[in-house]
């Protein structure tokens, strides 16, 4: 029996809920990676580290809400300061004393963080960051790296997929002003930097990057493209968004001595609801002050009608305040990932390179000899068609959920049992 027909029998409740909802939204889903070939289950609910599908399928999730879950599906003290804040009211649309409480935390945690601005998405996050390098400095040209996915926003959708050269959608303009450069190569990254020296207004860089393979930087290349750029008076943005309280309290940036310009926040840092965070030194962020400068001078930096949000706020403080007073949450996770990576590189031989940090991993399936991984070009040489097959055997067969092709996140619902069941899992793939 084929993983497609094992999977269609099990998930029969979740083939006819899903046909609805093709003839409602764009492929039937609300982001485009959530399909995967023959259809996804449907959620019915989650705990701890499960999803429940709307057949009675128990999957063990590694997908974990697009990484920001780090404490599980419905933790019981999250649960607990939303069902408190609901009872109140969720939406203010005016100030309010959560958002000041989850900002302490942040700025105590993040040096950066001076000054702070919430938004309602990652994605706002980081079209904010670059709006406001160009209004401080003046120039027009931002650096991203291939690979590197900072949402969906118009400024940065370039080189995400292979071939990095070609165009990521119609409909973009302005394309000749974000340049890509190649991650983890500073020679090559700094002679292409030069060349569009004069009009660089910052570069952004994830210090792992997530969507593009799990890949963590150098500190060597991040110190190297920092130094370029500030030198340039120019900006260095980093994304966060997946690595900010991932694998420390705080981000990952201060293990690296880096001195960072704008760093973006999400996913963890809003307890699995929706958050966006632009923090940085208090003489740059002001540029967004609207009080005092005329339009043309600031750079205006909105929000949103749902950013800082109570509900949101209440679930970030929540989050940030287990992992502030537990911090064993991180050492038991991030050696749970290094098991993972060890574990499921020793299973499958010499078939993969297993790439990430901490509690985050990614299994690629790697042709014609190929034994490291480091940047997205790399990635691209993999079997991309064996990972999702893959990954969805793992769906059909194995009740484990990971989304087709995407990294793994450990969160402190998961234990050495669960990451043992995923490797033996693993050992029966062709």
């Amino acid at each position: 029996m084929s993983y497609i027909t094992e999977y269609k029998k099990k998930t029969k409740n979740s083939a006819k809920i899903f046909a609805k909802s093709l003839k409602l939204h764009v492929n039937g889903v609300s982001h485009n990676i959530r399909y995967y070939e023959p259809y996804p289950f449907v959620v019915k609910s989650s705990s701890g580290k499960n999803l429940i599908d709307v057949d009675g399928n128990k999957y063990t999730d590694y997908w974990m809400g697009h990484w920001s879950l780090i404490l599980g599906h419905g933790p019981s003290k999250v649960k607990e300061a939303l069902q408190k804040q609901i009872e109140k009211s969720w939406m203010y649309g005016t100030v309010n004393e959560q958002t000041i409480k989850l900002s302490e935390l942040i700025s105590k945690a993040v040096p950066v963080a001076e000054k702070i601005r919430y938004v309602t998405s990652g994605t706002e996050a980081t079209m904010y960051a670059v709006r406001l390098a160009r209004s401080v400095t003046g120039k027009k040209i931002i650096a991203k790296i291939d690979g590197g996915w900072h949402g969906y926003t118009s400024d940065l959708l370039k080189s995400v997929n292979w071939p990095f050269t070609e165009s990521e959608s119609s409909g973009i303009v302005n394309e000749e002003k974000i340049v890509s450069i190649p991650y983890n190569d500073l020679e090559k990254s700094i002679k292409i930097l030069k060349k569009y020296s004069k009009n660089l207004a910052g570069v952004i860089i994830e210090p792992v990057l997530g969507g593009g393979g799990c890949i963590p930087a150098t500190p060597e290349y991040l110190k190297g493209i920092q130094e370029f750029v500030h030198k340039n008076n120019s900006l260095f943005i980093l994304d966060e968004i997946v690595t900010g309280f991932r694998f420390r309290y705080g981000c990952l940036y201060p293990t690296m001595k880096l001195n960072p310009d704008i760093v973006t926040l999400g996913k963890i840092v809003g307890g699995g609801m929706a958050i966006g965070v632009m923090c940085g030194k208090k003489e740059i962020m002001e540029q967004a002050d609207t009080t005092g400068k005329r339009k043309s001078e600031r750079s205006y930096v909105g929000g949103g009608t749902f950013s800082a949000n109570p509900a949101s706020m209440a679930s970030g403080f929540a989050t940030l305040s287990v992992l502030k007073n537990g911090k064993s949450i991180y050492s038991k996770i991030n050696d749970l990932g290094e098991y993972a990576r060890k574990e499921l590189s020793r299973s499958f031989d010499d078939k993969v390179v297993v790439t990430g940090k901490g509690s985050l991993f990614m299994t690629h399936f790697v042709k014609n000899g190929m034994t490291e991984i480091t940047n997205a070009a790399d990635v691209a040489k993999c079997d991309g068609a064996a990972l999702v097959k893959y990954h969805f055997k793992m769906i059909a067969q194995e009740g484990i959920f990971f989304l087709p092709g995407k990294l793994g996140a450990i969160s402190n619902a998961h234990s050495k049992t669960d990451i043992n069941q995923m490797i033996k899992a693993s050992e029966n793939f062709p």
